[in-house]
């Protein structure tokens, strides 16, 4: 059987992998600790399911426009005005399947052939994938932990040819947990604008920031840069509504039209009644994200002190989101009993799996060998019999 080229350019999300891996040995009667999912253990607001009810009581089940209902794109642009300064019209918003969707859409929308997007590493895994899938070239940025794996400006002019078409920002950063300062966003958008480089700013995480850390989003910075700026963001993660699928870009219209056709051809709308219990979400009650975050900011300060105290590793205390990106080179290197190297995080992360019965994501997943990925949306007991289980594993190492 043949199957497509592009097909061939990429493999499958080493963060489902871990999990659909954990979830086996679940299965089979082990005891599982999985911080591999980026996914709130936080139901979704009781308020926001009754929407969605009363949505169905009310025969909301049908075909919506392919963009999203008014209702929706209304609430999106009081969202942007409310918490960004943005303004925007409804023929400068569409709703996609998720915020990756809205993401491959734009990559549909704006890359020809050969075309390269700017990726700064560490990076969440789906977006030199999705560049590929779309014919175009993934130019991966290796950032510091010394600099907080941001993009310094040098780095991103040493990067930009004549083929350059975007350039991929994440903050509150998958996986690493650090943020960009308006200082640092103002030097990326100035280069932009030189080069006539598009912004694509993934900003889902930007509601769970930590120690009176403000999100600034970088189209918010003048009307020149929003203009050359496609803002990406969901409901997932702040709403803790990963599955209902529900995310949205904001950008010039001329791409925002092109990626409704597109959309068109593929998915046609999201779920209505997601896209209504969606409008609840972005406009009903608020308070119970100070709830939320105040519980990640625990479950941060605690996963990284313990973390902290394991020899070999080193633990930056992370911003926002809810990931730690521990450094695992002190340990790289040991063989465990049965005599196999820990070569590289990969191994590690097996190791773990295996003997440790604790699910992680290797630091290669995201660009970044000599790391591990380490989600916290889950309990503090969990946390602390995680660490435990890791410090036992890494003490048998010699």
């Amino acid at each position: 059987m043949m199957i497509a080229e592009r097909a061939t350019r990429i493999k499958p999300s080493p963060t489902l992998q871990m999990d659909t891996r954990a979830k086996e040995m679940k299965a089979q009667g082990i005891d599982v600790l999985s911080f591999s999912v980026g996914e709130p253990d936080f139901d979704t607001p009781e308020h926001i399911k009754e929407a969605a009810i009363r949505a169905l009581r009310e025969g909301k089940t049908k075909y919506t426009p392919v963009g999203g209902i008014p209702e929706l794109k209304e609430a999106i642009i009081e969202k942007f005005k409310r918490d960004n300064g943005l303004d925007y019209k409804p023929e400068e918003i569409i709703v996609s399947c998720g915020a990756k969707h809205s993401l491959y859409n734009i990559a549909q929308a704006i890359l020809s052939p050969g075309d390269e997007v700017i990726i700064p590493s560490p990076y969440w895994v789906s977006y030199p994938a999705q560049v590929l899938l779309n014919d175009g070239i993934p130019v991966v940025v290796e950032t510091s932990e010394d600099e907080g794996f941001t993009l310094s400006a040098e780095a991103l002019k040493e990067k930009i040819t004549p083929k350059t078409k975007a350039i991929m920002l994440n903050y509150p950063s998958n996986p690493t947990g650090l943020t960009y300062s308006v200082d640092a966003l103002s030097k990326i958008a100035e280069i932009a604008i030189e080069n006539n480089i598009y912004i694509i700013s993934d900003e889902v995480y930007e509601k769970l920031l930590y120690d009176g850390l403000k999100h600034t989003s970088i189209a918010s910075l003048s009307e020149e840069v929003k203009s050359k700026t496609l803002v990406v963001n969901g409901i997932s993660k702040a709403y803790s509504m990963t599955g209902w699928r529900i995310g949205y870009t904001a950008g010039p219209a001329e791409i925002i039209k092109a990626m409704t056709k597109i959309q068109s051809q593929s998915t046609s709308n999201p779920t209505s009644i997601a896209q209504w219990a969606s409008v609840e979400a972005l406009k009903g009650p608020q308070d119970f994200l100070d709830d939320m975050v105040a519980e990640f900011d625990q479950r941060r300060k605690l996963l990284v002190d313990e973390l902290n105290k394991i020899d070999g590793i080193s633990c930056r205390m992370p911003q926002g989101a809810f990931y730690a990106f521990p450094n695992i080179t002190g340990v790289l290197g040991k063989k465990t009993p049965e005599g196999e190297v820990i070569s590289d995080s990969s191994a590690l992360a097996m190791y773990l799996l295996e003997k440790a019965h604790v699910a992680l994501v290797p630091g290669s997943a995201f660009g970044a060998e000599g790391y591990i990925r380490i989600s916290y949306a889950t309990s503090r007991e969990n946390i602390l019999e995680g660490v435990k289980r890791i410090r036992e594993a890494l003490d048998r190492l010699s």
